[in-house]
Formats: structure tokens, C-alpha cells, sequence
């Protein structure tokens, strides 16, 4: 098998030559990592990874969902259930059942991202078959076994300059408090996502409320609960938060008087909101998070667009988060225009917004980018995490917001392994995209080796402050 050196580089010769130089001069960059899924306890404690099947299959739901899509239970994956029941756990019977079906991954990113892991990690350049599956997994078991396959070695041989996770605003944020205790350089940093406690319709959201409230020690008001936020906001900066992070279902916005804000919240406060109104309390309240980033400096990231757990049945049976979030169309010039109206011509505020609408990005979202100060377009994301996706995320912003009103590239990922992988895989695809506006006559060489590094590097540690 074998990773072809030029994959993803351009087949035209003097453009492939081209981004060959441009690749070179990027490949070894540092690795921000402003946004993703990891957990932060890997860090704190530095155990072993259990095995090969734990390692890439069970958490990685770019991997289930295809398996599930062909028929395959979760069950038989190991993915736990949220009532206890039982769910396979042998690791090598979940390894040969994946290396079965592996096929269903050509083309596919993850296929991509799975055999660098393999290639770069373990020194596999086997393809992955119901021949060797057994053969595979004694391999990067036994590897899993030695201290420099420990996740804070692993840090390190990534060249991971910080890695950030995302953590609920009910979070103690422990792992990170015993990371930064324990004298280790790397940098993990906690996000502000505090979705459990401003969605109404998120399943316990009302016992979330009692125990934010029970955490900050105010009253059970609006004013309340704003000072609220306001609190576990300076509680995770003071452990090195740079960003908050929003996943509403649309990226609707509001601005409503003061009176109106507290009728509002008292209806979601009592659980007697209707669907209407959580929505509106949704949209004021990102609004309010957008002023509170203009007081204390923390990011904002809005992740709008995702019809979350759309397979009822398996949501009941798993949980969130199980492959079953399905995009759906957004707009954004008039849902954001009353967060813009309070921040957005303020420089000082960042206002990452990403999207999962793809028709968005030409028509709204690169001309809203390239217009106000406070607002930037987030790359590529889920779905469109992909070599076409990030293509063409650059072909339909980059003539309206230029480079310079993106951020970069953030691999937003539970799979630990996959970090290098996915940035890899960005970084070949923005200089096989630069190298074409060299050989169009669009860029001179050398300012497209500086927007290389500004890609791959300056532009994510400037947006998230890092």
C-alpha cells in the first residue's frame, strides 16, 4: 500500500512541482489544534491506550456511521449504550469485524486519514483486509504497549504546539487543572461550550440550569444567570481557555429589550417555553455571549446547521454524538445580522462562524466575512472535512473574503490519531490550490509560501489568540 507522496498535489506537472515546494515548506509546521474532541484525561492521566479496536473504531463516529449505513449494529462496534446494555467487547472481534468492511471506506477521507495513523504511527504500509486484520492488530497492540505510544509522547511526536477540547460550562475542568499541575509542557486548553444550559429543548436541560445555578451561586434571574456565564467563563480562562463554542441548530440571532430577555427566560426557566420560544432564547443568547467576548476576549466559535441525532431510535438506544447529525440549510445574512449590529464592526471581537450549508459560502457567508471586522469563516467541517470540501471551501470564499478573513485549519476530532492526518491532508490541499494561482499567473511564488505557512499555522494562532 504505501502513501503516495504526492497525493492530493496537483497532476498537472508544473503545478504539482509547484505545490511540491509549497508542501515542503509547510509540512513540518507546529500543529495548533484550536478546536476538537479529545478528551482532556488522556493528558491528565497518560495512560495506555486499551487497543487497537478502542483506539480507532469505538470512539470515531466517521467510522461507525459508514459501518452503520451498511447494516452493521453499533452493538457489534462496542459503541456503549446509554441504558448499559450489552454491546461487544472483545477488541479484536470489533477490529475483524471493521477490516471486513473496509471496503465501504474508498474514497472516503477517514480511508485517508486511518492509513497515515497506520503508516506514520505504526509503520504499517499494509492495506487493512480480513487476511491480516489479526496480524494488524497484534502489530499496534503491542506498540500501544510502550511508553512512547502514551498520548503526552504522542503530543510531542505530533509537534502539537496546543490542543484545545470542548468542555461543558458544568465542567469541573479537573483533567486540565491536573495537566497544568503536573509540570508537563504541553499545552491543553479548555473551550466554553455551554449549549447544556442555554437549549431548551436539549434533553436535561432543566436539571443542567439547577446546577449551573447551584455552581455560581447566583439567583435564579436573568441577571442571574448572564453573571452566571460571566463566572464559568473567567473559571475556564483562568485555565487557559481562549474560545467559546456554540452548536445551535440554526445561527439565529436576537437582540430583544431587557424586559422582553427576562419574560423570555423565566418561560425556559419553568419549562413552559414553547418551540418558538427556545428558539428565540437561543438567538438572544448568542448575542449575549457575543458581547461577553467583547469583555473578556475569549473567541467565538458558532456551529450552526446540524439537525442533531436525526435517527430517533438510535439516539435513544446511544446518545449524542453517534453519526446521526444530518446537515440542513442555513441562512446567515439576516440570522446573524443582530449579533453583527452589536459586535460586528468592533475589531477587537472574533466571531469564527462555520457551516455545514455549503450553498451558504459564496452567496452569504464570504461576503459577510469580507465585509465586517469582528467576522471569520471557520474551514472545512464534518462533512465537508474532505479534500473536495476543503477545495472547494477555497474556490467559493477565497475570491470575496480573501485568505486573510479564514482561520486556518482546526481538525475538530475525537480520534487522537487523526490530528496529524487531517492537517496533513489540509495543508497538501491548500498548496495544491495556491500552486494553481502561481501557474494561473494569480500569485507570485513567493507570496504563495507565505500564505502557506499563514494557513497551516499564523492564521489559527492569531484568530484563537494562542
Amino acid at each position: 500500500m504505501g502513501l503516495h507522496p504526492d497525493r492530493l498535489l496537483p497532476i498537472e506537472p508544473e503545478a504539482r512541482d509547484v505545490a511540491r515546494r509549497l508542501f515542503s515548506g509547510v509540512e513540518m509546521l507546529p500543529i495548533l489544534s484550536p478546536h476538537g474532541h479529545t478528551e482532556p484525561s488522556w493528558y491528565a492521566e497518560n495512560g495506555r491506550f486499551p487497543d487497537p479496536a478502542a483506539l480507532f473504531v469505538v470512539p470515531d463516529h466517521y467510522i461507525f456511521r459508514m459501518l452503520f449505513s451498511q447494516g452493521v449494529p453499533l452493538e457489534a462496534l462496542g459503541v456503549p449504550r446509554t441504558d448499559g446494555g450489552a454491546v461487544e467487547t472483545d477488541g479484536r472481534r470489533i477490529w475483524r469485524l471493521f477490516a471486513e468492511h473496509y471496503h465501504l471506506f474508498r474514497g472516503a477521507p477517514s480511508r485517508l486519514w486511518f492509513e497515515h495513523s497506520l503508516q506514520t504511527v505504526f509503520g504499517i504500509e499494509e492495506r487493512l483486509t480480513a487476511d491480516n486484520a489479526d496480524a494488524l492488530y497484534d502489530r499496534i497492540a503491542e506498540a500501544l504497549g510502550r511508553d512512547d505510544m502514551r498520548p503526552r509522547a504522542l503530543y510531542e511526536r505530533f509537534r502539537i504546539e496546543a490542543i484545545a477540547t470542548t468542555d461543558s460550562a458544568l465542567d469541573d475542568l479537573r483533567h486540565h487543572d491536573a495537566v497544568r499541575a503536573s509540570g508537563w509542557r504541553g499545552r491543553v486548553l479548555p473551550t466554553y461550550r455551554p449549549d447544556a444550559v442555554v437549549d431548551p429543548e436539549r434533553p436535561g436541560f432543566q436539571d443542567a440550569l439547577a446546577r449551573f445555578f447551584e455552581l455560581t451561586g447566583e439567583t435564579e434571574t436573568w441577571a442571574g444567570y448572564l453573571a452566571g456565564h460571566r463566572t464559568r467563563r473567567a473559571y475556564f480562562k483562568a485555565r487557559g481557555a481562549t474560545a467559546t463554542d456554540h452548536g445551535h441548530p440554526s445561527a439565529r440571532t436576537a437582540d430583544l429589550p431587557a424586559a422582553d430577555c427576562e419574560r423570555l427566560f423565566e418561560a425556559v426557566r419553568s419549562g413552559r417555553s414553547n418551540p418558538a420560544e427556545n428558539e428565540l432564547f437561543r438567538a438572544q443568547m448568542l448575542t449575549e455571549m457575543a458581547r461577553m467576548s467583547r469583555e473578556d476576549g475569549l473567541v467565538m466559535q458558532i456551529h450552526p446547521g446540524s439537525v442533531r441525532n436525526h435517527n430517533a431510535p438510535l439516539f435513544a438506544r446511544f446518545g449524542f454524538d453517534k453519526g446521526a447529525d444530518i446537515p440542513s440549510r442555513t441562512d446567515y445574512v439576516e440570522a446573524l445580522r443582530p449579533l453583527l449590529a452589536a459586535v460586528g464592526n468592533d475589531p477587537s471581537v472574533t466571531v469564527i462562524v462555520f457551516t455545514l450549508d455549503e450553498t451558504s459560502y459564496s452567496r452569504e457567508l464570504a461576503p459577510l466575512a469580507g465585509h465586517y471586522p469582528a467576522l471569520r469563516l471557520g474551514p472545512a467541517w464534518w462533512f465537508f472535512d474532505s479534500p473536495e470540501g476543503m477545495r472547494r471551501f477555497r474556490e467559493t470564499t477565497t475570491e470575496t473574503a480573501g485568505f486573510y478573513n479564514t482561520v486556518g485549519f482546526n481538525d475538530d476530532t475525537r480520534a487522537f490519531l487523526s490530528i496529524p492526518a487531517r492537517h496533513d491532508m489540509a495543508r497538501r490541499v491548500d498548496c495544491a490550490f495556491l500552486a494553481r494561482l502561481v501557474c494561473d499567473g494569480r500569485l507570485d511564488e513567493d507570496e504563495a509560501h507565505e500564505v502557506a505557512h499563514d494557513l497551516a499555522y499564523r492564521l489559527a494562532k492569531n484568530a484563537y489568540r494562542l
